[in-house]
């Protein structure tokens, strides 16, 4: 295909760059892991986006996650439009929400209430201020490596150990709210219990992405997340699972049903929106009845339970719930990840693949990697040379090394062959 050709992407990223920060909206849209210019999208339909350029692009970034029906999907299409013709915001009380909280409840028990929130990061937020206040503690316990949204809270790094008060992770987070974050190593439980034993009845909850997704995908260790369970029920504190990436994606129920732990409180985002702007927190009865107006810790928002993301959640939960879904999901997923490492292993490039179910990561080092300092051990500047020969033959994956890759339903034997077919061509290229 030769090089990819970007000149609109170019012209609209020095536009962007005179009037959004950085020319873009999230900070990795930017390419600034992988180099070069971020391509600008245009459509996506499936499995494929198109750039401004008309470049059309197989597409393993899936929207950072929620696209499993794949792009565009005629019956989430045809909800939202349904949706729009009746009014695009109410701020009131609608039928659709009722139900996509049903939906949800059905897929996790563990949610036997769930109020609706219009981000991930607003979730999260939420959960962790209702925590606080339904335990009346003030600390809590993350995992470094593992991301919450952008929220002040969230936004702490662990400083000199696991057992320092954390730190801010970015300016305009004050030193006096960061040290109400503790940081653990992930797959380390006993840095949790360290942290439990010097910070003795304050701790309100612990916050885990049960299999991260934002550092790469890390698999939990066996027993890890059962020893945080039993860890919190011990000391009377809260476990939230961050399942804004794993939740309907690994399974239906998301990693609690894979690893049959209930949390007492769980987050998902855009996944049950169809992709649409929308998040989730739900858990216990008793916790979330915390919540105002029925209890005190107070929470609100104009488009929580917009009613276009509420009717294209409802269609895109209902598709997903379909008899045998997760089973061709998983076929392929198996058929690409089976594909790829044997091209990788007679490459000899080191590298190490992290997969549950349809999401993954290859870290360009020898492995294992199971939690944030081993991910970091890994060639950035390999994998941005993996990254751009992928997208010279129109094959999109996250531009970072410390992100997922997804497949979707809309992928075909065709775009997974292409995909096996054009990563042997990189490595050959990459090691030559």
């Amino acid at each position: 295909m030769g090089r990819l050709k970007t000149t609109q992407s170019e012209k609209l990223f020095r536009a962007a760059k005179n009037v959004i920060p950085g020319g873009v909206n999230s900070p990795v849209r930017a390419f600034r892991s992988v180099g070069g210019t971020p391509l600008f999208i245009a459509k996506a339909k499936g499995a494929t986006v198109t750039d401004v350029d008309g470049n059309v692009f197989i597409d393993y970034v899936s929207s950072w996650g929620p696209m499993i029906l794949g792009h565009a999907h005629p019956k989430v299409v045809a909800a939202i439009r349904r949706a729009a013709g009746k009014g695009t915001s109410y701020g009131a009380p609608t039928e659709g929400e009722v139900a996509l909280a049903s939906l949800i409840r059905k897929a996790f028990p563990s949610m036997e209430k769930v109020r609706l929130v219009s981000s991930g990061t607003e979730a999260a937020m939420s959960a962790i201020r209702l925590a606080r206040g339904f335990t009346g503690r003030d600390k809590i316990v993350k995992f470094e490596g593992c991301y919450h949204g952008h929220a002040d809270a969230m936004l702490v790094k662990a400083g000199s150990g696991a057992l320092t008060f954390g730190q801010p992770d970015s300016p305009g987070v004050p030193k006096d709210l960061a040290r109400h974050t503790l940081t653990a190593a992930f797959n380390d439980d006993a840095s949790v219990r360290r942290l439990f034993e010097r910070n003795k009845g304050q701790i309100a909850a612990v916050i885990v992405e049960p299999i991260p997704g934002n550092m790469g995908v890390v698999l939990p260790a066996p027993g890890f997340l059962d020893a945080l369970r039993k860890m919190t029920k011990q000391e009377r504190a809260l476990l939230i699972f961050d399942e804004v990436i794993s939740g309907f994606r690994v399974a239906f129920g998301g990693a609690q049903e894979l690893f049959g732990i209930d949390p007492d409180l769980t987050i998902l985002g855009k996944i049950i929106g169809g992709g649409l702007p929308v998040g989730a927190f739900g858990g216990r009865g008793d916790v979330m009845d915390a919540l105002s107006p029925v209890g005190p810790v107070y929470q609100a928002g104009t488009l929580s339970g917009n009613p276009l993301a509420v009717t294209a959640g409802i269609a895109c939960l209902n598709e997903l719930a379909g008899k045998g879904t997760y089973k061709k999901l998983g076929e392929k997923a198996d058929y690409l990840a089976e594909g790829l490492h044997g091209i990788f292993e007679a490459s000899g490039i080191p590298t190490w693949t992290n997969r549950v179910g349809s999401m993954w990561t290859t870290f360009f080092q020898k492995g294992p990697v199971v939690d944030y300092a081993t991910a970091k051990r890994s060639d950035t500047g390999a994998y941005a040379k993996y990254f751009h020969g992928l997208l010279d033959r129109r094959i999109y994956i996250a531009p970072s090394q410390f992100e997922a890759g997804f497949v979707s339903l809309a992928h075909t034997r065709r775009d997974l062959d292409r995909t096996i077919a054009a990563t042997r061509e990189v490595l050959l290229e990459v090691s030559g």
